[in-house]
């Protein structure tokens, strides 16, 4: 058998979101950042959600509380576990589990460009993209999404293993969510493009599935729920990731 409850939690809004967007509005080719992805912290913003997270899950019955909680090692990731106080889940194992395999997607050459950056930089880059299409483009040095897709098929199995009967919160980044979300729930290439043409993973949300017996096709009963950050006056942030969904 094996995990019954998912909890997937993006990141709140991180400095490396607000320097993206703020690079995408003013038509920039490079985001503003000095640091690597892994080392990208919350902006203010993303730590209030990540507090009012904390709150969401203090509430909750303790028939629904996470027992275990996961994490990506990125930065912006653990310190939503830590603000969402993520060692102090009642019923919970006292240690945040950091896992590679929860890192966000690795962007390669394109690392802090953006898409006009991509386009005027790399030409033929964005052919190549737009004649593949988002799942199985791969940037050189970087991951496709079906190359996300496999380490979380792997991720999974060993979430079963470890975790037989348990709610699991897993802190992560949007592209992990929607892919998750397929390899859970068995979902096509199309229908996770459809997906993430139609919607944002926004910071600070919860995605939650579940499969009571403990085995076989996940179900979606929330998807990028922000009640949480409503109740408490907490800023939803809008920062997609790539915005090119659809193959051409």
């Amino acid at each position: 058998m094996g995990a019954v409850e998912l909890m997937l939690i993006r990141h709140g809004e991180s400095a490396g979101n607000v320097a993206a967007s703020a690079a995408q509005a003013a038509g920039a080719e490079v985001i503003d950042m000095a640091l690597r992805d892994a080392d990208v912290p919350l902006s203010p913003t993303g730590f209030q959600q990540a507090q009012a997270l904390g709150k969401w899950f203090a509430a909750l019955p303790g028939t629904e509380r996470p027992e275990s909680v996961w994490c990506s090692p990125y930065l912006r990731a653990q310190q939503t576990a830590e603000g969402a106080g993520a060692t102090r889940f009642p019923g919970a194992r006292s240690s945040i589990r950091t896992d590679e395999r929860l890192r966000d997607r690795e962007l390669g050459i394109l690392d802090l460009l953006t898409s006009a950056g991509a386009r005027a930089r790399y030409p033929e880059e964005a052919l190549r993209r737009q004649w593949l299409g988002k799942f199985y483009y791969r940037p050189p040095g970087g991951e496709s999404w079906a190359d996300v897709a496999l380490r979380l098929r792997s991720l999974l199995a060993d979430l079963d293993r470890i975790e037989d009967g348990r709610r699991v919160a897993l802190f992560c980044h949007d592209a992990v969510v929607l892919l998750m979300r397929y390899v859970c729930e068995g979902l096509t290439v199309e229908e996770l493009l459809d997906v993430a043409a139609r919607t944002v993973v926004l910071n600070g949300s919860v995605t939650r599935l579940v499969r009571p017996s403990g085995g076989g096709v996940w179900r979606s009963v929330s998807f990028s729920e922000v009640t949480h950050l409503e109740a408490e006056g907490t800023p939803v942030t809008v920062h997609s990731g790539d915005t090119d969904v659809q193959p051409k």
